[in-house]
């Protein structure tokens, strides 16, 4: 089997070894002669796959002692309506930054259960960087703030801290376990698995506990934090493979020195990739040097129309998922934490010879 890099930009690529410990589980999981992913959900086998997850995170993300942390389903975008659900009425008031598509979308969600306040916004410049705190127009009223710390799509990054009077609340999906993070800082965090975790299907939510008290009563069970919480994220079947992989990555990262660690990987492969494009004349990053992600790298061709045989050439070359999101084009790089900086080194080592034999210059 030929070798091959996926920049994809989720579902994410998983450590190897993970892989490994995950092919024997399904063939034979805890020498039961059953697969994992058909025991039930309420066995001992199981209940101890979900504690140790649970501690596991708790771990390697330094979650404080007045958090829940809570193992959804139904992916990020669920959390978009979940958390209006939660602790809204209609004639609540609630503020959003728009920093990018993912952002848009959140607002959108949130419009419909109460009055969106906008406090600031970067789309007249197709997200290219983040506006001010200066230029910041957080109404005293609201019941929470709302950012996305790494836009997927644009590649664009908040990586400092908020500060702020209301409850903070974060989408972290493709920057979670990244790079270090104070939660002390947020009072709800959430998180699709499917970019640094594991598997699709599997979402986290860390919430403060005093917030989750908060947290509306008249809702349905399955979208409501406290039932989840009281019943320990299993009101219904949860997704226990997806789970149990999730688990299995925490420890892998532990081993490997825990978010600190990664985090310090995770720059030098961006740093690698932005420093090539930045000395190129072919290719260009969009987004301002501050805010620009170190998990998602978008990047343009001098020449679109050169856009298909980059491709083409890239998959011949074991390449994988570089084309950019539809809604702004050109080309994007996923490299999360099981990136290994091997792929970062062969992608810029073959946009340098795409360069030199597309236009004749090039390093």
């Amino acid at each position: 089997m030929r070798k091959v890099h996926n920049y994809s930009a989720g579902p994410c690529i998983l450590p190897q070894q993970v892989f490994e410990q995950a092919s024997k589980s399904i063939e034979n999981f805890n020498d039961l002669n059953l697969s994992l992913i058909e025991i039930s959900h309420r066995s001992k086998d199981f209940i101890e796959v979900m504690e140790e997850a649970r501690s596991l995170v708790k771990e390697v993300l330094n979650v404080p002692e007045n958090y829940d942390v809570l193992f959804l389903q139904g992916g990020a975008t669920l959390q978009f309506t979940s958390v209006p659900l939660n602790f809204t009425k209609k004639s609540s008031i609630v503020s959003y930054l728009n920093t990018g598509l993912w952002s848009k979308k959140a607002i959108k969600a949130a419009s419909k259960y109460a009055s969106v306040n906008v406090v600031a916004s970067s789309e007249e410049s197709n997200y290219t960087y983040v506006p001010s705190t200066q230029e910041w127009r957080v109404d005293s009223d609201s019941i929470y703030f709302h950012y996305v710390m790494n836009e997927t799509i644009q590649g664009l990054a908040m990586r400092d801290p908020i500060s702020s009077e209301i409850p903070v609340i974060c989408d972290m999906s493709s920057c979670i376990l990244s790079e270090e993070v104070d939660f002390h800082n947020f009072d709800l965090v959430y998180a699709g698995a499917q970019k640094n975790i594991g598997p699709a299907g599997l979402t986290l939510v860390i919430i403060k506990k005093d917030f989750l008290e908060k947290a509306n009563e008249d809702i349905p069970d399955i979208l409501s934090y406290k039932k989840n919480s009281q019943a320990g994220s299993m009101l219904n079947t949860p997704p226990t493979f997806a789970w149990y992989l999730a688990g299995k990555v925490f420890k892998w990262l532990l081993k490997k020195g825990g978010v600190k660690s990664i985090q310090k990987e995770n720059e030098k492969k961006a740093k690698l990739l932005y420093d090539f494009i930045d000395s190129s004349s072919f290719y260009s990053n969009p987004v301002d040097k501050e805010y620009r992600s170190i998990m998602n790298v978008p990047f343009l061709l001098d020449n679109e129309n050169a856009d298909s045989l980059f491709l083409e050439k890239a998959e011949i070359k074991g390449l994988l998922n570089l084309q950019g999101h539809r809604s702004v084009g050109g080309m994007r790089a996923s490299i999360y934490n099981a990136t290994p900086f091997e792929a970062v080194e062969d992608l810029v080592s073959f946009m340098s010879d795409f360069e030199r034999s597309y236009t004749g210059n090039g390093k």
